[in-house]
């Protein structure tokens, strides 16, 4: 039986509820087609988890992932299974210095090396999971169980070498640059470890709308994490002079705001101060962005765009030739574990179109940004395209990324009504070929709704990840929803 076309045939009904996305054994996304379903997912209501087919990786373990864990922990404790022995190494040490009197363990089983935690260390050990992105993928766990065959470690070698080289291209650098990670967040660990190598005992400060898991993982696994909203730069100034941060981190854009700082301004007001900037730059891609003169280093969830298809996990974390402890940075990156030979194959594969994809991704989405600019039923659009900022960073004939979020005119019930019927697969993550919705600040902030509000993040807020889908037949989906 062939997989679902998600492009003709979304998943956007009460009775897809909980299926892959894509339908494929690696989805990274789930279906949650109405509010109530994602309400319901966030109070961990047992009918509606026991429907997921699948979970977004780092949120929660996948079957297979499951299948492997509930066979070794011990009775109210856990097991988290990891991509390398030093990643499960660094997850015990992080929970010793969390929960001095609990017991974890390393251990090896089916080929995999898995940390196991009692009670006293399973939110910690959870936390560390979450945040950095070191976690083993469901890829790795299909073939520790013998589920799939393992790849030649040759031909994971060559696929690795090829992604290297496809990023170094797109980023205009040498490939001695770039490393591979598990993850998006794996990346960021490998650039948080390296400054604090440069700084250390120091906290970040991040500087506009976080996404959840930048701002929670130098919080709970480094040496904390500072918020600052105000673009205003004299501000920015001040708090760095008082904070004197590890380093300053920026999303290019924000998510889910699509809103850049002012790089080049920051960047020098840090630079002048002996200060690195990590920026990522997932939504807005290499392949738009020209950032590497103006920051230090760049982590990016290749799981995203520049895969494509939702069911691959991996990161990178590149160094930039610019930066004044280039040298040092390069020393000092070495990853706790590298994309596995099947996860770097499926994302060579995946990545083969990324710049066609990637331009048509983005033209698709600024069509429907531009209608939804002009529907009487909208209340505002956020699209980069609005944003002088992140125009000033943009290569020549670059598009704005694949993202926008919008809200409705009336109330929450409107965002409702307007979310339960649209006819488009609605679930976490972004950058895949077939368009993907959902209402990003419950998924996200569920627990901290009024302090998302007060940093202009609305409750009933609508994000979409656009595909490629016909433009005018995609219009006409949202325009039937806004109209319901």
């Amino acid at each position: 039986m062939s997989a679902r076309n998600l492009l003709s045939d979304p998943c956007w009904q009460a009775s897809d509820l909980g299926l892959p996305l894509p339908d494929a054994p690696h989805a990274v996304s789930v279906a949650l087609p109405r509010w109530q379903d994602v309400i319901a997912y966030e109070e961990n209501d047992p009918a509606c988890r026991n429907a997921l087919k699948t979970i977004y990786p780092r949120f929660g373990l996948h079957p297979l992932l499951r299948e492997l864990v509930d066979e070794i922990a011990n009775p109210g404790g856990s097991a988290w299974p990891y991509s390398s022995e030093a990643a499960a190494h660094a997850a015990a040490a992080h929970c010793q210095r969390k929960a001095t009197q609990g017991i974890t363990e390393v251990i090896r089983t089916a080929g995999l090396w898995c940390l196991k935690a009692d009670a006293e260390s399973t939110q910690h050990a959870r936390a560390f999971w979450q945040h950095t992105g070191l976690g083993a993928t469901s890829r790795q766990v299909a073939i520790a169980l013998k589920r799939e065959p393992a790849p030649a470690p040759k031909a994971g070698q060559e696929a690795r070498r090829i992604v290297r080289e496809r990023l170094a291209e797109i980023h205009g650098i040498d490939v001695a640059r770039i490393s591979l990670h598990t993850a998006g967040m794996a990346g960021l660990h490998a650039a948080l470890t390296a400054v604090q190598a440069l700084r250390p005992n120091r906290p970040t400060l991040q500087l506009g709308f976080p996404y959840v898991d930048v701002l929670k993982q130098p919080q709970v696994v480094f040496h904390g994490g500072e918020l600052m909203q105000s673009s205003n730069l004299l501000e920015v100034a001040q708090i760095l002079d008082q904070l004197q941060p590890a380093a300053v981190i920026v999303e290019l854009p924000s998510n889910p705001l699509l809103r850049c700082i002012d790089l080049p301004a920051v960047a020098e007001l840090t630079h002048a101060r002996g200060i690195p900037v990590i920026a990522d730059d997932t939504i807005g891609t290499g392949i738009n962005l020209q950032a590497l003169p103006h920051v230090d280093l760049i982590f990016t969830s290749l799981t995203k765009s520049f895969a494509g298809r939702g069911d691959v996990m991996a990161g990178s974390l590149l160094v930039s030739p610019h930066s004044a402890w280039s040298e040092q940075l390069l020393a000092r990156i070495k990853p706790l574990a590298t994309v596995s030979d099947g996860d770097a194959m499926a994302l060579e594969e995946a990545s083969r179109d990324v710049r066609q994809r990637v331009a048509q991704l983005d033209a698709n989405c600024l069509t429907l940004a531009r209608h939804l600019d002009n529907h009487p039923a909208v209340e505002r659009v956020l699209h980069p395209k609005d944003c002088a900022n992140f125009q000033a960073l943009m290569r020549p004939n670059a598009g704005h990324g694949c993202l926008l979020s919008f809200e409705v005119k009336g109330d929450e019930g409107q965002a409702r009504r307007v979310y339960d019927g649209l006819k488009v697969n609605k679930g976490p993550s972004l950058g895949t070929s077939f368009t993907l919705a959902c209402p990003y600040t419950q998924l996200a902030h569920y627990q901290e709704l009024d302090w998302a509000a007060g940093c202009g993040v609305s409750s009933h807020l609508l994000r979409v990840s656009v595909g490629l889908e016909e433009p005018a037949e995609l219009w006409e989906r949202f325009e039937q929803a806004l109209s319901g």
